[in-house]
């Protein structure tokens, strides 16, 4: 089992970008310190949200003051992107890092982010195919054309190439089964959960993965991922008090998500849901939270239900302290790691 550390780098009472951004790279470098495999880096726009609106310009950053932690994106929003662009900024990473990039690539889920930037959402999905062939089009190092219905040009040669060949290891944020079956039927890898998606959901996810896998035997095994808020502690006001942290998390990127979203002077609004679950409900089916124990049971069982080999950390949601979240980094590190790795 492999253990990464994703950043988004929110702040539900807007504090500056000076201090949540140096906030994310001392929590980068404390994840290479705590043996953490990964740092995944998340891209949004226009709301307190996400400051991080140029993830792998930060994982440029992020790699320049580590030496073994892997960097990633969770995810580059493609479709709001030229994909010659992407092709480019994720090889030149991979260069500077050594080697050390995870990709992930999504689709994009916000309406108001699409809106700002002079797109329809469904519009932009539907170049979602043709940006990924020229994506790794331009990773084969040689010339080439291409004449689609969204993409067009002459020739081009794309530099640098990236050094892990044939490149990075490439992971698609997956929230269907029809994102599932279609990461896995092009070989990629597949990193599902975050706020909302229960076990069971997750549990569905895994056994479509698996059965596609069996069906399209891909040239390298993809492997399957999940994100969930992660919060360690021994006392249960601390632990309550975490949950309504990430519970304004969970509002806002479903209000997002939905197009029910409330953004005031770019501040993001947490919009309750109709029928919320309810504290012990998060505890069981959404969030990996509370003692060593329960955490390390919680994981063993997206090990058992979903197939995972790789687990996602949101340590830091809300507007939980920096000390909270690294003292729950290092219990994390100390107390769950060795009793699933």
């Amino acid at each position: 089992m492999e253990f990464g550390t994703f950043l988004l780098l929110q702040s539900p009472s807007g504090r500056s970008s000076k201090e949540i951004y140096a906030r994310g790279i001392e929590l980068a470098q404390a994840a290479e310190t705590l043996g953490f495999h990964s740092a995944w880096l998340a891209e949004h726009h226009f709301s307190t949200y996400g400051y991080l609106s140029r993830p792998v310009q930060l994982a440029t950053y992020i790699a320049a003051k580590t030496t073994r932690l892997r960097v990633g994106t969770a995810v580059i929003v493609v479709p709001l992107h030229h994909p010659l662009i992407v092709a480019e900024e994720i090889a030149t990473l991979d260069v500077v890092s050594g080697g050390r990039v995870d990709i992930g690539l999504g689709r994009g889920y916000q309406h108001y982010e699409f809106e700002r930037f002079g797109y329809e959402l469904d519009e932009g999905r539907k170049r979602w195919d043709e940006s990924i062939d020229i994506i790794f089009k331009a990773f084969e190092g040689k010339p080439f054309t291409y004449n689609g219905k969204h993409f067009a040009f002459p020739e081009t040669s794309v530099f640098p190439q990236p050094v892990q060949t044939p490149h990075p290891p490439v992971w698609i944020v997956a929230q269907s089964p029809y994102a599932v079956e279609a990461a896995v039927r092009r070989g990629f890898h597949v990193l599902t959960g975050g706020f909302g998606v229960p076990v069971s959901q997750l549990a569905d996810y895994g056994r479509l993965f698996s059965k596609v896998v069996t069906e399209v035997k891909p040239r390298t095994s993809p492997r399957i991922s999940v994100q969930r808020p992660v919060y360690v502690t021994d006392n249960e006001a601390d632990l309550r008090d975490a949950v309504e942290h990430a519970r304004w998390n969970m509002r806002v990127t479903l209000s997002l998500r939905h197009h029910r979203e409330r953004v005031e002077n770019g501040v993001a609004i947490p919009v309750p849901g109709q029928s919320e679950p309810a504290m012990d409900e998060l505890l069981e089916h959404m969030f990996v939270m509370g003692t060593p124990d329960a955490c390390v049971r919680q994981i063993k069982r997206l090990q058992e239900q979903v197939g995972i080999t790789h687990f996602n950390c949101n340590f830091w949601f809300g507007d939980l302290e920096h000390k909270r979240v690294l003292r729950s980094m290092e219990r994390f590190s100390k107390d769950v790691m060795p009793a699933v790795a």
